[in-house]
């Protein structure tokens, strides 16, 4: 048995958290996001940032290099693999996967090794968009519950790292819903806490899809994903009816 200053010493020390933000032309947003996940973290020195970029054309790597981050180039596009990639790249006991446009709460950091320290396996926050449609402040509203219907990957994800090396990781045959199918295993091995928050997403692509147009398009992809449809059917379909480069 450890001498009680050693045991002590090591319960002060912080977990470290390894924040992974997969990301693909993101040349503009990833600068601004990497600083202020250094600022909200008040320089955390038990945190790292990676950067997992798909061979981005148009200097994302370049810009989340001079903001601070790790970068890792990876093989293929693809938010599952992309993460997959970042998690392996990771030297974190915590790892935390975040979108490009997705702002985090000042003090993530602490409220995540809470959450882990009180025994949750993984975890998420509640959602809020940067946009004042009131029907999309209803749909965030529903985050807070804890039915995986209500999970997306914009809310980010924190797991510890055993438990997300244990269930296999990200599916990577997936393009659309990894984010609702591993917070399914997650939840089946240990316990999930749904932090307050919120955490603040862009809203860009309601911009340029519209509210109501693309809200309605998830939710069919998401009914038909549960009667069974295959990813390459709802890949070809969100391709098909969404305005985006990252499927």
């Amino acid at each position: 048995m450890l001498p009680a200053s050693t045991q002590a010493a090591s319960a002060s020390v912080p977990a470290f958290i390894s924040v992974v933000v997969p990301t693909y032309k993101e040349v503009d947003g990833i600068g601004p996001l990497v600083r202020y996940l250094q600022e909200a973290t008040q320089g955390d020195n038990a945190l790292e940032i990676i950067v997992a970029d798909a061979d981005s054309p148009d200097g994302t790597a370049a810009a989340a290099r001079q903001a601070g981050a790790r970068v890792v180039q990876c093989s293929r596009k693809g938010r599952a693999t992309q993460l997959n990639c970042g998690a392996r790249h990771a030297t974190g006991d915590i790892l935390y996967f975040l979108h490009a446009d997705t702002y985090p709460p000042v003090g993530f950091n602490q409220e995540i090794r809470a959450a882990v320290k009180q025994g949750s396996g993984a975890g998420c926050y509640r959602l809020a968009f940067d946009h004042p449609s009131w029907f999309l402040k209803v749909n965030a509203w529903f985050t807070r519950f804890s039915l995986e219907l209500f999970r997306f990957g914009d809310q980010s994800l924190f797991a510890r790292r055993e438990l997300f090396s244990q269930i296999g990781g990200y599916r990577e045959d997936m393009l659309v819903l990894e984010d609702q199918e591993i917070t399914r295993r997650l939840r089946r091995v240990a316990p999930f806490q749904i932090l307050p928050g919120p955490i603040v997403t862009s809203a860009r692509k309601y911009r340029e899809n519209g509210v109501w147009r693309l809200q309605s398009i998830y939710y069919l992809i998401t009914m038909l994903h549960r009667l069974g449809a295959s990813q390459q059917s709802l890949v070809n379909l969100y391709r098909t009816m969404i305005r985006q480069d990252k499927v």
